[in-house]
């Protein structure tokens, strides 16, 4: 081995040494592990060692099959434990599910067992999707009317009512329009099409005037 070989392992180690004694000042009695790059020991304190405490009692529910509503929801959820709200996502106008939901229940752990066993629950044919939602993301005003249910409204009656109401003489008229109207376009169709048909004519598009009531004047 040469003069400058001894030179260089010489520096190597009293480099070693010095980043030993370096590490042996830091450290202490206290702590638990050794840094990697020779800092400072540094102690795990009672929080870090802890694990998270889970708070989250709120739950989305995604793919809710058709038929398996807010009873149906409760009768099934509620053997888990106490539920404290539900609801469905409904359309305003129909009242019809939007195959996803919230489910609150009072014990956070009782949240957790049924996001972890539940979530691709096959339900009639539909994959639940079950998730934990963290108490800050949680809307104020998701709980909001919970206890309002959707009555539907009686198309069928309320066509019913507006086919008979009595009409004027103006509207008869603009309905008739509206009437001849939609037939020329039918008519018009037909002849496009190089079909050769008569089309009937329409009947009953004539109304008398209203009669005028004439009421007996007082003496």
């Amino acid at each position: 081995m040469g003069a400058k070989a001894k030179k260089a392992l010489k520096k190597k180690l009293k480099k070693s040494s010095f980043s030993q004694l370096s590490i042996s000042r830091h450290t202490n009695e206290s702590s638990d592990f050794l840094p990697l790059e020779g800092g400072p020991g540094r102690k795990i304190t009672q929080e870090e060692d802890e694990p998270v405490k889970n708070t989250a009692t709120v739950l989305y529910i995604g793919h809710i099959p058709h038929g398996f509503y807010e009873e149906q929801m409760e009768g099934f959820f509620k053997q888990f434990g106490k539920i404290k709200h539900l609801r469905i996502a409904r359309n305003r106008k129909t009242g019809k599910s939007k195959h996803y939901g919230f489910i609150e229940f009072e014990n956070p752990e009782v949240a957790k067992v049924v996001a972890d066993e539940i979530h691709n629950y096959l339900l009639f044919e539909h994959n639940l999707q079950i998730h934990l939602i963290p108490p800050e993301r949680v809307h104020p005003k998701l709980w909001r009317g919970v206890n309002w249910r959707y009555n539907p409204l009686n198309w069928t009656k309320i066509a019913r009512k507006q086919h008979n109401k009595e009409r004027t003489v103006e509207e008869h008229q603009r309905m008739i329009k509206g009437i001849l109207k939609r037939d020329e376009k039918r008519r018009n169709r037909i002849k496009a099409a190089g079909v050769e048909y008569e089309c009937p004519d329409l009947v009953g598009l004539i109304q008398p005037a209203a009669k005028k009531i004439k009421f007996d004047e007082e003496d």
